[in-house]
């Protein structure tokens, strides 16, 4: 159920170890299986962000009974572990949560 699209204007040097990174830490931070979470890295060298084409992400999560109490907390997590693993830092990033509902959210033939 949990979806996190990590997207740069830059190349990310190790991206297949950062999804498996980003997926363990995902559901620790979520507290949700991982079996469920899908993460994808996307490179869009066509972004500007402030005005600059310095190193940026655009994240979002998705996710069904997204906890809005904990946004914040999960921002400082998310942006610290990205900074810390792509070198970008946490001022040139956003986050955009989605709180998906479970009929609107479709797996295996049928909706959660």
């Amino acid at each position: 159920m949990p979806f996190l699209k990590i997207l740069s204007n830059n190349r990310i040097q190790g991206a297949d170890d950062l999804l498996v990174k980003s997926s363990a830490l995902l559901s620790e931070i979520l507290g949700k299986p991982e079996k469920y979470i899908m993460i994808s890295i996307e490179e869009n060298p066509e972004m500007m962000f402030g005005g600059t084409d310095d190193p940026l992400l655009y994240i979002e999560l998705k996710s069904i009974g997204l906890p809005r109490d904990r946004t914040k907390e999960i921002s400082q997590k998310l942006s610290m572990f990205l900074k810390d693993e792509t070198g970008v830092p946490v001022h040139r990033m956003y986050i955009e949560f989605s709180d998906a509902e479970r009929s609107m959210w479709g797996w295996n033939g049928s909706t959660f």
